[in-house]
């Protein structure tokens, strides 16, 4: 069984491969009541980048750990695309869907874990 620690690190690989922006992982593993163990969130600049980081996710996590996620939803319009692979959600937003949302503040007493871009 492969750790979720390590397939939340294995997705923000696949979005560093396309330079996906400001990732954050929200680990809740300290929580008592939680809906996961880790939330991978970032950003993209359009439409066919939500959709390319989405591919890239999902093309690096099979081949890295050997995993397919158990749900995608999204695709269809690309604001906003979430992976489920079970403890592990992980979500591509274009910035004005990810601000409404606000995802990583609903778990605000959660660890918050901000990755630097790569340029």
């Amino acid at each position: 069984m492969i750790d979720n620690k390590k397939i939340a690190e294995t997705i923000v690989e696949g979005i560093q491969e396309l330079k996906g922006k400001k990732i954050v992982v929200v680990d809740m593993t300290m929580l008592f009541e939680r809906a996961c163990d880790y939330f991978v969130i970032c950003e993209a600049n359009s439409s066919t980048h939500v959709g390319s980081i989405s591919n890239s996710i999902r093309t690096v996590v099979k081949e890295r750990i050997g995993i397919k996620p158990f749900a995608v939803d999204g695709q269809e319009n690309a604001q906003w695309v979430a992976f489920d692979y079970g403890q592990v959600l992980a979500h591509v937003f274009q910035p004005e869907v990810r601000s409404f949302y606000d995802l990583e503040h609903l778990w605000a007493d959660a660890q918050t874990i901000e990755i630097e871009d790569i340029t």
